[in-house]
């Protein structure tokens, strides 16, 4: 009877533990056949729907996979996303691939021209009627102003001009500072906005951004100036997590090269899509270092 019993109870561990497995494999298999791609909300407002939509359906043409696209909440949601191999490419700023590359292995495989040249600035703008002509004047009176950042990761809405603002005296960290206010908007669109309409005194912004939203109306450009531009920098980079192999990065790479619907490239403020590498971002990663970013 003993051996009976034991018989029994040692087939109903194997027939859970088939179905265990049983029910696991499908899950594995499903998440092998969709590869997915991550986008980082530079914009809060116009149109992204249907650009995004256009081009997950492009990649979706071009790889053996089925192809998702997702529009992050946040740039760190993307960052995350890429280490832990939950998406095979992401869209994002200079910095937050810096950190991904440094983190997992992220490699820069495109960017895009704006006006035919892979390069934009971080600018701090100001309104129009403003009483400061340059940073300078700006800063001598700092405790009397209120300032906007976009996105904490940003590079150019945060990363690149805190850097400056550090060396200039006024910026401790993110909770410290000489300005009477400082926030962090999470966009260089609400950025932009809260500029425009006195909400904030002054403001870090992408510059190519800045002119894309001009072009679309959301922003008024005789109500700004720009009191500072930082030296150049390269491109926000599209990067494939370190299981993407190499066929696939150069599929991926002759796709984006050859779009031209003007709808898809507009959704990015581009002209064009070209190849790039991680050597590209080598000046911003030397500030990403200076400012404790890569520990």
């Amino acid at each position: 009877m003993k051996k009976w019993v034991l018989s029994l109870i040692l087939m109903l561990v194997l027939s859970l533990s088939a179905c265990g497995t049983a029910e696991e494999e499908p899950q594995a298999n499903e998440s092998e056949d969709t590869f997915k791609i991550g986008v980082i909300p530079a914009l809060t407002e116009g149109n992204l729907e249907e650009p995004m939509e256009k081009l997950e359906q492009v990649l979706d043409d071009a790889l053996e996979q089925d192809v998702e696209l997702e529009v992050y909440p946040d740039y760190n949601g993307v960052v995350e996303a890429l280490n832990f191999d939950h998406i095979q490419l992401a869209y994002l700023g200079p910095a937050t691939y810096l950190e991904a590359h440094h983190r997992s292995g992220a490699q820069a495989i495109l960017t895009q021209l704006i006006d035919g040249k892979p390069y934009y600035h971080s600018y701090i703008v100001t309104q129009h009627d403003a009483p400061w002509e340059s940073l300078d004047d700006l800063l001598a009176e700092a405790e009397e102003v209120s300032f906007a950042f976009g996105d904490q990761s940003s590079t150019s809405g945060s990363i690149v001009p805190s850097h400056e603002l550090k060396q200039r005296g006024v910026w401790e960290d993110e909770q410290t500072s000489d300005f009477g206010e400082m926030r962090y908007t999470g966009s260089h669109d609400a950025t932009g906005i809260a500029v425009q309409n006195g909400q904030v005194d002054a403001g870090a912004i992408d510059s190519a951004y800045f002119n894309l939203l001009i072009e679309q109306g959301t922003l008024d450009e005789s109500k700004f100036k720009v009191l500072w531009q930082s030296e150049e920098l390269f491109q926000y980079p599209w990067a494939v997590s370190s299981e993407v192999d190499e066929e696939t990065i150069q599929t991926i790479q002759d796709t984006f090269i050859n779009i031209e619907d003007e709808e898809i490239l507009g959704g990015f403020g581009a002209s064009a899509f070209v190849e790039a590498s991680d050597e590209d971002y080598e000046s911003i990663r030397k500030v990403m270092e200076e400012m404790g970013r890569l520990d």
